[in-house]
């Protein structure tokens, strides 16, 4: 990786080796850096874009595909994937940069990764941005899964019948894009909107490359969210890096679940922005451009 100049416009992508992969990365702006993580865990950076790239006009962004995903998927392998190998893969992207400290933010799942990373190497962390964050512990996952019950049994049902067709185990592209249109149905109000998210979530992808990606995701899951005593919230009591909180009124996600981080991190912001599902850069993207701006404007490590 090398640092953008100033009116730099074109991203520049590469590839990084680890151990078992190489990570695909894509980067754009100039200044502190500040790394993206994905959330899915079965998805890539691709559906975050264009509108997360504003903020390259403030810092250096670096997105990259997690190990197995995207353009990450090459020669890897389900068993190559674990929770400590994510871990890993940030701290490699961050010696990459050649940076002693460096701005993470995460989406949804990324924020769970995000946080993950950041209570093993809270050193290298300046500021840490938990936006749409996913529950970081069974009770709250738990909490999701009842709520979802009671507001969209209707497309729960929809996503199971989906789920149980030849054609989803196959990985056909066209059924998994139905099966996302139910699942994220409430989290955009905009029908336009989810269309998008929706065209970007396997774009490029083969049904290989989806089959692989569930796989991952289920090892992940395994090791978090299916573990009756997974919970990260204790471990964040004793965590001091300055976070922001950024969490939709009517994302699918109880706001609780961001609650218990924002109280968990000492001193850390919550905001819950109104009007705003669980794609918050698509729902508010002045508000999530200029909270983050100001935020790591005014905090300091």
């Amino acid at each position: 990786m090398r640092p953008g100049s100033l009116g730099e416009t074109a991203p520049r992508e590469g590839y990084l080796e680890v151990q078992s992969g190489k990570l695909y990365y894509r980067e754009l702006g100039s200044g502190q850096p500040l790394i993206v993580l994905h959330g899915g865990p079965d998805f890539d950076h691709q559906y975050m874009l264009p509108e997360m790239d504003r903020l390259a006009s403030d810092f250096r962004l670096i997105y990259y595909d997690q190990r197995g995903r995207g353009k990450s998927a090459n020669a890897v392998l389900p068993e190559d994937v674990s929770l400590g190998s994510e871990v890993s893969d940030v701290e490699a992207i961050r010696q990459e940069l050649g940076r002693e400290a460096v701005i993470i933010l995460g989406h949804s799942w990324g924020a769970l990764l995000a946080l993950e990373y950041a209570t093993r190497h809270a050193g290298y962390v300046s500021h840490l941005i938990l936006m749409n964050t996913a529950p970081v512990s069974r009770g709250d996952f738990l909490w999701l899964q009842q709520e979802r019950r009671r507001k969209a049994a209707e497309d729960l049902a929809a996503m199971r019948a989906l789920s149980a067709t030849a054609q989803y185990a196959a990985g056909d592209i066209a059924i998994e894009a139905e099966y996302y249109r139910r699942h994220f149905r409430t989290a955009l109000s905009d029908p336009e909107k989810l269309e998008r998210v929706i065209r970007r979530l396997r774009s490029g992808w083969t049904p290989e490359g989806v089959r692989k990606a569930r796989a991952i995701e289920q090892r992940l899951y395994d090791e978090t969210w299916f573990t009756s005593s997974y919970d990260l919230l204790p471990k964040l009591y004793s965590l001091r890096v300055p976070t922001l909180v950024l969490h939709g009124e009517e994302d699918l996600i109880p706001v609780d679940c961001a609650i218990h981080i924002a109280e968990a991190v000492g001193g850390a912001r919550l905001e819950v922005l109104p009007a705003c599902g669980h794609f918050a850069f698509l729902d508010c993207p002045d508000g999530i451009h200029n909270d983050i701006v100001r935020f790591c404007a005014s905090e300091q490590a």
